[in-house]
């Protein structure tokens, strides 16, 4: 997990270096959701962020390294949203979430889908050090979620599970119906 270099270790200061950090972590976060961990490469990743190859290298020692923080902050996204929801609707913050992720981050661009959804398939086929980075930051999500709620860790996995899932399998289909069938079925275990 050496190659790890999250926003609060950064080795950079200088404002345009953190923009250009910024800017390759976007890039790659929308591009990994989309076209997956094997579906682009450095020089494409760079291309997508309006930088050189070398700028590249320059903030990430490699390919998996930038995954690793795409992966930190997809799910830190998550469990930011998490919080927001609990604030603003108390116990009922599940419902919302629900509602939210079955419709919009169901139906957004593959590039701005939930990295919880779009990146887990990645992770299953990733090394050991990813995957423990992961679990990380799941385990932050899940006691997040336990943290303002009477659920318990059990009842989290398994919404966390049948939101992913539903998701997942909404998006397979072609069926605009069956894929609304799908997304109803789910947000009927929230209701």
């Amino acid at each position: 997990m050496q190659f790890l270099l999250t926003k609060h270790n950064m080795r950079y200061k200088d404002g345009q270096k953190t923009e250009t950090y910024q800017r390759i972590l976007t890039a790659a976060e929308s591009c990994f959701k989309k076209a997956g961990y094997n579906g682009i490469g450095v020089d494409g990743l760079a291309k997508e962020a309006g930088v050189t190859s070398g700028a590249f290298y320059g903030h990430f020692k490699s390919k998996i390294a930038v995954f690793a923080e795409s992966i930190v902050a997809g799910l830190s996204e998550v469990k930011e949203a998490i919080e927001d929801l609990q604030k603003k609707h108390k116990e009922d913050w599940w419902q919302y979430f629900a509602t939210f992720y079955m419709t919009q981050r169901r139906t957004c661009d593959l590039t701005q889908s939930c990295a919880l959804q779009s990146l887990t398939s990645e992770v299953t086929r990733a090394n050991d050090d990813i995957r423990e980075i992961y679990q990380q930051e799941l385990l932050k999500i899940v006691l997040t979620a336990c943290e303002k709620n009477e659920l318990n860790r059990d009842k989290v996995w398994s919404n966390l599970a049948i939101l992913t899932g539903g998701v997942t399998l909404s998006r397979a289909v072609k069926d605009d119906k069956i894929a609304n069938e799908i997304a109803q079925a789910v947000l009927n275990n929230f209701l």
